[in-house]
């Protein structure tokens, strides 16, 4: 994939600094006393905090404590990020909408979200209280060694299927889906959840149609974008984690179906195609 020299987006928000240790302004000490002169002059340390987590930044040195290799996939998750954006926002102008762009928070071990706190195990996820997309950095290495994906597609794929749930949300599809499953069984509620998410993966493809049409992407590409796809199915993963499967407890999807509509996403380039709730389309 050609990333390299591309635009960033403005929208990722660094919480790797503050993710599993508690206070993390200006670190050890000078943090610790700051919140103590906040206490004694009568102030709300929720505030600072929250502070601290819109700028991270602030109060810590300029020079990265992070791996190269860690600040180096920051910058491509932020150009993959950008380019959803251009993607979307020319989409949504079609459609006479406004494009609201979602926010990507970086975390380390855990991290809190307006739909309560997650680890690093339950991997990237779309929060729609808060419009916000969370990744821990360390998936994409699971992705590599666990699921036998690599490949920086692969990677740029995760993005863009947790954006394309971020356009489910100012669609209003997801909404209509919560409610459609609060009043279901479980089974149904599984099947319900499984649409939803093969239609990210379509979004996520149709991101690729265009990607590839303005140049950045490579020879292979695709084929990484797939295999991550077909890599992450309910069905593939229950069997590898127990040894059989349940497909009334899927929620995700098969493999098969997960790289059918990433690939039709890619193929078409179409939203009117997307429609994975209508009858027959599974």
């Amino acid at each position: 994939m050609r990333w390299r020299d591309q635009r960033e987006s403005d929208n990722v928000e660094d919480r790797r600094s503050l993710s599993g240790r508690g206070l993390a302004v200006g670190g050890g000490l000078g943090g610790l006393v700051i919140v103590v002169i906040v206490l004694l002059l009568g102030g709300d340390p929720q505030v600072l905090l929250r502070q601290a987590g819109e700028n991270p930044e602030v109060g810590t040195q300029t020079s990265s404590p992070f791996a190269p290799e860690e600040d180096e996939l920051k910058k491509f998750v932020s150009v993959v990020l950008a380019d959803t954006e251009d993607v979307w926002r020319d989409t949504f102008q079609q459609l006479g909408h406004a494009y609201r762009e979602p926010k990507l928070v970086l975390f380390r071990g855990q991290v809190q979200s307006a739909c309560g706190v997650a680890g690093t195990a339950v991997g990237p996820f779309y929060c729609p209280g808060d419009e916000k997309v969370y990744i821990d950095l360390a998936f994409y290495q699971e992705l590599k060694t666990r699921f036998r994906a690599p490949g920086d597609f692969a990677q740029a794929y995760v993005i863009a299927h947790e954006v394309g749930h971020h356009v489910q949300k100012l669609l209003g599809i997801s909404d209509k889906v919560s409610a459609m499953q609060a009043r279901a069984s479980e089974g149904a509620a599984n099947r319900l959840s499984v649409r939803l998410e093969l239609q990210a993966d379509f979004l996520a493809g149709l991101w690729a149609h265009y990607a590839q049409e303005k140049g950045i992407v490579e020879p292979g590409d695709l084929e990484e974008a797939l295999r991550a796809a077909s890599a992450i199915g309910d069905d593939r993963i229950q069997m590898r984690s127990q040894g059989y499967v349940v497909p009334d407890s899927f929620t995700h999807g098969t493999s098969e179906q997960r790289f059918h509509w990433f690939q039709k996403g890619f193929v078409t380039g179409d939203l009117r195609q997307s429609d994975t709730f209508a009858e027959g389309s599974m």
